[in-house]
C-alpha cells in the first residue's frame, strides 16, 4: 500500500467520505477504472468543443457553452480521482492499467487546452496558446513518466501540475462567461494560457531537477 502511495498523484479528496462513497456506487453499477478512464478523455473533448464553439457563437449562447466547458473540466478531474479509487480501493487494478491511466489523460489535457485556444472572445494569438499550453502540459508528464522509468519516485509537483492548470481553466472560463453576458471582449482565457504556459516551462525544469538529484543520489 505505501508504494501505491508513492506512485499516485496526491488528491485530499481521496480520502473524504463522499468520493469513497462514489467510488462503490461505480463498482457496484460495473464501471471498471478503464473505463472511467476513456471516459475522462471522451469528457475533456466534450469540454474543449463547448470552448472552442464559444469562441463563434453569440454572446448567450458562448457564456451557456464556456460554463459548460468549465463544469465538464471539472468532471474529467472527477473521473481521474475515480478511476484510481474503483482500481486500487475497489480491487479491479488491472495490468494495463497504468496505460489507460496516464494516455487518456494526455487526449484530455490537449482536447481542453486547444479547445480554449479558440474561446471566446478570439483573438489571433489565442489558437497558438492554446496549442503551446497543450505541448507543455504533455511534457510535464511526460517528464514525470520519464522519471519514473528511470527509476526516480514520481513527481507531481507545480506549481502547474495537471489540477492548477485545469483549476484555471475552469475560473478563466466562468469569469469570462459573465463578461461575454454583459459585452465585455478581455481575453482572460488567452491570458490565462500564456500563464500555464510559462507554469509548465517552471514545473518542468522543477520536476527535471528533483529527478536528476534524487538520481544520482541513488
Amino acid at each position: 500500500m505505501q508504494t501505491e502511495q508513492l506512485t499516485r498523484r496526491p488528491i485530499r479528496a481521496r480520502d473524504t467520505r463522499w468520493a469513497a462513497a462514489c467510488a462503490r456506487f461505480l463498482a457496484r453499477l460495473g464501471c471498471r477504472p478503464n473505463q472511467i478512464s476513456v471516459a475522462s478523455a471522451a469528457v475533456g473533448a466534450i469540454s474543449g468543443a463547448c470552448l472552442w464553439l464559444s469562441g463563434s457563437s453569440k454572446p448567450g449562447t458562448a457564456s451557456v457553452l464556456l460554463v459548460c466547458g468549465a463544469v465538464l473540466v471539472q468532471v474529467r478531474l472527477l473521473c481521474n480521482l475515480f478511476d484510481g479509487m474503483v482500481a486500487i480501493e475497489g480491487g479491479f487494478k488491472t495490468k494495463s492499467g497504468e496505460i489507460f491511466n496516464e494516455l487518456p489523460d494526455r487526449f484530455a489535457d490537449a482536447f481542453i487546452l486547444i479547445g480554449a485556444g479558440y474561446a471566446a472572445p478570439r483573438i489571433d494569438w489565442m489558437s497558438v496558446a492554446g496549442f503551446v499550453a497543450a505541448v507543455l502540459a504533455v511534457m510535464t508528464a511526460y517528464v514525470r513518466s520519464l522519471g519514473a522509468s528511470a527509476g526516480a519516485s514520481q513527481q507531481f509537483c507545480g506549481p502547474m501540475a495537471k489540477q492548477q492548470r485545469m483549476f484555471l481553466v475552469t475560473l478563466a472560463s466562468v469569469a469570462t462567461a459573465v463578461l461575454v453576458w454583459f459585452g465585455e471582449a478581455f481575453p482572460i482565457i488567452g491570458w490565462t494560457l500564456v500563464v500555464i504556459s510559462a507554469g509548465c516551462v517552471f514545473t518542468i525544469f522543477r520536476r527535471t531537477a528533483r529527478i536528476i538529484g534524487e538520481l544520482e543520489r541513488k
